[in-house]
């Protein structure tokens, strides 16, 4: 079976979709076989592999079930990966399913019968906490919080905890923290190096080892329609996210992960 994973934070601009698109295409690079669902209406994961929604059925079709899952998947041009497109369209779903009985798990009816066709399944989750973050929490099987090297990410960071922990008592019991991967990391910056020290004296090995530094070759990137390990696979911020593909592999071999 399939591992669903969501990289979620209700904050936005920490990383979060860079993370999903390239921590999916790492784990394709070494075979795996990767389905990316794009679940933000920003579609930044669609565009930053160079596809865009009006050429496609997207998430939103999937969630008004206008279309079934097999329908709405895209080949992209990295082998092994496949992605569920997202379109602006998808805002429309946080309204649309309000009254929808059992809204909440959509995405995860819609995803299970195909957990046994990828080895991973990996969530972009929008930076809110509404109906669209919550069916991704309730289909996944653990999440993956970026989180970036500023001060407020911390408050933000307990927010999210406590979320997922009221998601896990009410809708889905298995879910749990894969970890929390610290981004736009600079060394030199005494703010990265205290909040770094902070999450992990907090939290302990729930935080990766791996952190994924400020690099200009990471923003240049999604405006090329391709990762950063497609862009420059040579640049530091491609280390990074291999190096994360690894950590997160071991964790799952030792089994390290539980609440």
């Amino acid at each position: 079976m399939g591992i669903i994973i969501s990289i979620s934070n209700q904050k936005g601009g920490v990383g979060k979709t860079t993370t999903a698109i390239n921590l999916a295409t790492a784990l394709a690079a070494i075979r795996k076989k990767v389905l990316l669902v794009d679940f933000d209406p920003q579609s930044n994961a669609t565009t930053g592999l160079g596809l865009y929604s009006k050429n496609y059925y997207t998430s939103y079709d999937l969630l008004t079930k206008n279309k079934t899952t097999s329908e709405v998947f895209v080949k992209t041009k990295i082998p092994g990966l496949t992605l569920i497109p997202a379109g602006i369209d998808l805002i429309g779903a946080e309204i649309e399913l309000v009254q929808v009985k059992g809204r909440e798990s959509i995405l995860k009816d819609a995803l299970d019968s195909y957990k046994n066709m990828f080895d991973y399944i990996i969530i972009d989750s929008p930076p809110s906490m509404g109906i669209l973050t919550l069916n991704s929490l309730v289909a996944a099987d653990g999440v993956i919080v970026p989180l970036q090297c500023e001060y407020y990410a911390l408050e933000g960071l307990s927010y999210l905890l406590n979320s997922v922990n009221k998601i896990k008592t009410v809708y889905n019991k298995n879910l749990q923290v894969f970890g929390i991967v610290l981004t736009m990391f600079d060394k030199r910056n005494a703010l990265s190096l205290s909040v770094e020290k902070d999450v992990r004296s907090h939290l302990g090995d729930k935080v990766f080892f791996s952190v994924i530094p400020r690099n200009v070759k990471i923003s240049e990137a999604p405006s090329h329609g391709s990762p950063v390990l497609i862009y420059d696979v040579k640049c530091v911020g491609s280390f990074a996210y291999m190096e994360l593909a690894k950590e997160f592999l071991a964790k799952q071999r030792e089994g390290k992960w539980n609440n």
